[in-house]
This record gives structure tokens, C-alpha cells and sequence, in this order.
């Protein structure tokens, strides 16, 4: 959605070394907000992005489009089911949130129609909805993840950063510390043990609120409860800091 910063341009590499031709769309896309002030304050930074993807490769496409060049009329997402992944964690804490995704990735894989799409594992749950969206279409394009990018004490890279201020920013490396600490503790201990430990952790700390923290299988989405061996695990943790949302996530074995 556009104010690029190395974690998207991290994709675009990554596109380049195997692709003939790399398209990069930005896109606000209004149905995928359900706080209208969130929407309203999401930065627009087109001129500047397009000056970071030039630095990248000058071959690289720009697709760009208004609202009314992906939606016909008024705005509205339509009402998609992905087996359940929809329904927790982000799905739980922002309604309508991922009709608004499988919307607008439907739309822009009409039009750009890619045989490759790549997308960042932060966005873990999106990841998993986009590879449901594409199985249940029969869509013929191939879904390839990327490693989370992250500054330089290990918060993930976002353009939500920028909103943050120099404290909240440098503060905001207990994120990952925490993930990391859980990913050990996972070795021993038992999900709820590990769930209750962070929530106090954040508790503890005056600049956090802590909206969600998660142990989920990675293909279903589902809390565990007791840990199974056949099973591969990942943390999901979703945090305020002075009201700016941030997201994280770390596989666990």
C-alpha cells in the first residue's frame, strides 16, 4: 500500500532474480480498513516510492491505480470465506478486514495477471488467506513467501514505524525480543504458560498495549492448546504503541 521502506523492496529483489519482468502495485485500498481515521492517516508517499523502486531496477513496472479503477461504483469488499483463517486473530480484531484483502489481490491478479506473487511472512495470516483465495479460485499464479525484514534491534519493518516516536521506536525491539524469548520457552513449556507469561511482560510495560498474543498451527491458523509433534507452530502478537498498531510473528519450530 505504498510508503516503501526495505522490507518491500526486499520483494522486489526477490522478484528480479527469478522473474523475466516485475510489476509493483500501490494501492491504499480502502476496504481493508476498518477504522476510518487509520485510513485517513495512512501515508501517501507515491512520488517518493516510485524513487526508491527506480533505485531498485529502472525496469521495474509501477502500477498505481485510483480507487475507481479497481472498484466499479462504491467501494465495497465482497464477503469471502478462507476455511476459517479469516476468523482469528486479525479477522477477531479488525472486521471485515480480510474481505477487503481478497478483494482488492483478486482484482490486481486480473489485471497484472502474474504467474508469481511474493509476500512478506509479517503478514503471516494475510500470506495464508492469499494461498486460500488462490486454491479455491484456481488461480494460476504461484504464491511465494518472504523473510520478514527488520531494522536494526529487530522490529519488523513497517510503514507504521514512521508514525512512531524516537523512544516508542527504540522501545518497540521488546516485540521481538519477547518472540524470540517465547520461540525458546516453546522448547519446554506449554502454550498457556508461555501466552500468560507475555501478556504480563506487557503488562509491565507503560508505553504497551497488548492487543493479541497467539500460539497457532501455521496451516489452519488455530490455537494450540497441546503441542503436537507433526505440527509446525507460529507466534502472532499484535501491540499498541502510544495508539500505533504493530504487528509481528515468528515461527516457533
Amino acid at each position: 500500500m505504498g510508503a516503501l521502506h526495505q522490507g518491500h523492496l526486499s520483494l522486489l529483489n526477490a522478484s528480479l532474480q527469478n522473474n523475466s519482468l516485475t510489476v509493483i502495485s500501490i494501492f491504499v485500498n480502502p476496504t481493508q480498513f476498518n477504522n476510518p481515521e487509520d485510513l485517513n492517516k495512512y501515508p501517501r508517499t507515491l512520488e517518493n516510492d516510485v524513487k526508491l523502486i527506480e533505485g531498485v531496477s529502472p525496469e521495474i513496472l509501477v502500477y498505481a491505480p485510483a480507487v475507481e479503477d479497481i472498484y466499479t461504483g462504491k467501494a465495497i469488499a465482497e464477503s469471502n470465506e478462507y476455511d476459517g483463517l479469516e476468523t482469528v486473530m486479525e479477522g477477531e480484531f479488525r472486521p471485515g478486514h480480510f474481505d477487503g484483502v481478497g478483494t482488492v489481490v483478486k482484482r490486481l491478479f486480473e489485471i497484472v495477471k502474474p504467474q508469481n506473487a511474493y509476500f512478506g511472512e509479517k503478514d503471516f495470516q494475510q500470506l495464508q488467506i492469499v494461498r486460500k483465495l488462490v486454491q479455491k479460485l484456481q488461480l494460476p499464479v504461484a504464491i511465494i513467501p518472504c523473510p520478514i525484514y527488520r531494522e536494526a534491534n529487530g522490529l519488523a519493518m513497517s510503514s507504521r514505524n514512521e508514525r512512531l516516536s524516537a523512544e516508542a521506536r527504540k522501545e518497540a525491539a521488546m516485540i521481538y525480543d519477547t518472540l524470540l524469548l517465547a520461540k525458546k520457552q516453546f522448547e519446554t513449556y506449554e502454550p498457556q504458560a508461555i501466552i500468560d507469561w507475555v501478556k504480563s511482560r506487557f503488562e509491565a510495560h507503560p508505553l504497551f498495549e497488548l492487543e493479541y498474543f497467539t500460539i497457532a498451527d501455521e496451516q489452519q491458523l488455530l490455537p494450540c492448546m497441546l503441542k503436537e509433534s507433526n505440527k509446525k507452530y507460529r507466534a502472532f502478537i499484535a501491540v499498541f504503541a502510544n495508539k500505533i498498531r504493530l504487528i509481528d510473528t515468528i515461527s516457533l519450530n
